[in-house]
């Protein structure tokens, strides 16, 4: 709601940016984020619906694949064609905000050129007259999602500190210096950090997928047989150690949470 408040002529960036990190740091974050929007861009009051089509469009470059996903689905493509289609509100939204809404949906044919359905969208509108030319997309207002970049060092991948790290290597006071040297241990201590989490995590699912793995063979020789003494043995040892790292898989999975593809594995 402050986000899109009508009452603002300008944009709130900051209560953007919390939506933003809202639905970065909720689950069913983009879907519902989606939902909401949709009622805010067909709202009949102009402001309202521009101010929505600003959060939508900082979401997209700033939360990341599963927002894609959801926006290239019909359900939500489907609530920006309302606002266009004489059928639905296209009578009396205003000019501003469909131009707003076909922009939108143009950049995305560009950008998402893979998402099917936003093409197959947009080419049904232009079939049945609703959009009558491609819009030319201002490059200074809608920006495509940025690409992820590689890091080159570990200097690049904290941008507040790389700036700060420049401006106190820049200067001549020696107490800028000794503040650059101790910037310049902890952000390689924290890199080493990082890379030992890493490397636990690692060998964490790697070794939790053998003893898993040896303790379904031993099981499926139990369903046809009685197993050796030792087996028994092999297979509780398995069990206790299991057991003992089932926390510790919970515990690196709530620290994985910023790694979708980690976390997944």
């Amino acid at each position: 709601d402050k986000a899109t408040d009508p009452s603002i002529p300008e944009e709130n960036w900051e209560c953007i940016q919390q939506f933003c990190d809202q639905v970065n740091a909720d689950i069913e974050g983009p879907s519902l984020a989606l939902r909401l929007l949709a009622h805010k861009i067909q709202s009949p009051q102009e402001m309202e619906a521009l101010h929505a089509l600003t959060v939508l469009e900082t979401c997209v470059n700033n939360c990341g694949e599963r927002f894609h996903h959801e926006i290239a689905k019909f359900r939500f493509l489907n609530e920006l064609i309302k606002v266009l289609s004489p059928k639905y509100y296209g009578t009396w939204s205003s000019e501003k905000v469909k131009a707003r809404v076909t922009e939108v949906i143009f950049s995305w044919t560009v950008w998402f050129p893979q998402e099917v359905k936003i093409r197959d969208a947009y080419q049904m509108l232009k079939k049945q007259g609703i959009v009558k030319e491609d819009p030319k997309v201002p490059e200074d207002k809608i920006l495509p999602p940025p690409s992820p970049r590689p890091q080159s060092s570990i200097f690049d991948a904290d941008e507040e500190k790389s700036k700060l790290l420049a401006r106190l290597l820049k200067s001549n006071h020696s107490e800028d210096l000794q503040a650059a040297n101790r910037l310049i241990k902890s952000m390689i201590k924290e890199e080493q950090e990082k890379s030992a989490k890493v490397s636990r995590r690692v060998n964490t699912i790697s070794e939790v997928s053998e003893n898993v793995k040896r303790m379904d063979e031993l099981l499926e020789n139990y369903k046809k047989q009685e197993l050796s003494k030792s087996d028994q043995e092999t297979l509780q040892t398995l069990f206790q150690r299991c057991e003992k790292l089932r926390p510790l898989l919970f515990r690196l999975a709530s620290e994985t949470v910023d790694d979708d593809e980690a976390l997944g594995k």
